[in-house]
């Protein structure tokens, strides 16, 4: 019988509702402790205790897990408190520290103290994605040629734009690509592998906000699959609940292409066909962007209970934090970069 997990979390802002819902879930593993500078944020859930400090509460729980839901410039010292702890597993939100630098350092520091980090890079684990990959993997698309994403968020108009959930993205001097388009980044190379080229495009279109809210990349991949994230926080998409894919998404291959709808659907028609079958139906999925959380999170439990081959490991993740800042350099000088 696979024992239970302990799991304490710092952070209690916005997006931790989503996990804190997946770790109740999970048969798994147990909440036993959260932390918060605010107390009351800490406390508002009920029913663990309550720490303002990761010492705190390393020192009273015996956890296995930490799960850290904090801001960038938080996670080097966070990860250093941690590993003063018999831990067997650190997950970390992305974006992953301030800086390559910071997320050298708390790689060296985790693989001293021999403890994994996972990053919280949750989208390759949505269903369409998945469900995109066994596809590629299976050859029902052909050769793959193309992927597009459109982002279309549609919450960042006026002069309120953010402000309801997390109005800290209106003070980030570098924001659609480092915070949202981040998650494209990775799933591209989830479903494709390394990039040998970028080009990008940014701008800022709402003034009350300090970075661009508009960008567009173009990722060339070694087996020569072309990767476009289009994307604009001003626009809108078709669907019911915009923040499920935030977005449209189109895979063109030689043998066929699947579309990805607003909705969840995902559908694929074969080359020179009028039809398209449904690989995945539109449906109520709990959680947040087709329970993604939870599955990242059921990913990790079975990666330590289980000796399973682990994703998102932090020393995998350098590589997408580069390309972020090559996107950027791309943009800054208007010019396609090769990445060595």
């Amino acid at each position: 019988m696979t024992s239970t997990l302990n799991v304490a979390v710092v952070g209690a802002g916005y997006f931790s509702q989503f996990h804190l819902d997946a770790w109740h879930r999970l048969p798994e593993t147990q909440l036993v402790a959260i932390a918060d500078h605010d107390i009351n944020k800490a406390s508002a859930p009920g029913t663990q205790p309550a720490f303002t400090d990761i010492d705190a509460m390393l020192s009273a729980c015996q956890a296995d897990i930490l799960d850290i839901i904090t801001p960038p410039s938080t996670h080097l010292p966070a990860i250093e408190a941690a590993c003063r702890y018999p831990l067997k597993a650190i997950i970390c939100q992305k974006p992953f520290c301030s800086s390559i630098q910071q997320a050298e350092a708390a790689i060296a520091v985790a693989h001293r103290a021999g403890i994994p980090v996972f990053i919280h890079e949750n989208f390759r684990f949505q269903p369409w994605y998945r469900c995109m990959k066994r596809c590629i993997t299976n050859g029902s698309i052909g050769q793959p040629i193309q992927f597009t994403f459109r982002l279309r968020t549609g919450d960042g108009q006026g002069r309120n734009a953010y402000l309801e959930r997390q109005p800290y993205f209106r003070q980030m001097e570098r924001f659609l690509v480092y915070e949202t388009g981040v998650h494209w980044v990775d799933t591209f190379r989830y479903l494709f592998g390394s990039v040998k080229s970028v080009y990008a495009e940014t701008r800022r279109i709402n003034p009350v906000i300090r970075g661009e809210d508009s960008a567009m990349f173009i990722l060339e991949h070694h087996n020569q699959v072309r990767c476009v994230f289009d994307g604009n926080r001003l626009l809108d998409h078709r669907a019911d609940n915009p923040r499920l894919t935030l977005g449209e998404a189109t895979l063109e291959g030689t043998g066929a292409t699947i579309t990805l709808n607003g909705d969840g659907k995902l559908t694929l028609r074969k080359f020179a066909e009028q039809e398209s079958t449904t690989l995945l139906p539109a449906q109520q999925w709990p959680g947040f962007g087709g329970d993604c959380v939870y599955a990242l999170q059921a990913h990790v439990a079975n990666a330590i209970t289980n000796n399973a081959e682990p994703e998102n490991l932090a020393s995998d993740y350098l590589p997408v934090m580069r390309l972020v800042d090559t996107i950027y350099e791309s943009a800054r000088y208007g010019t396609k970069i090769q990445v060595s």
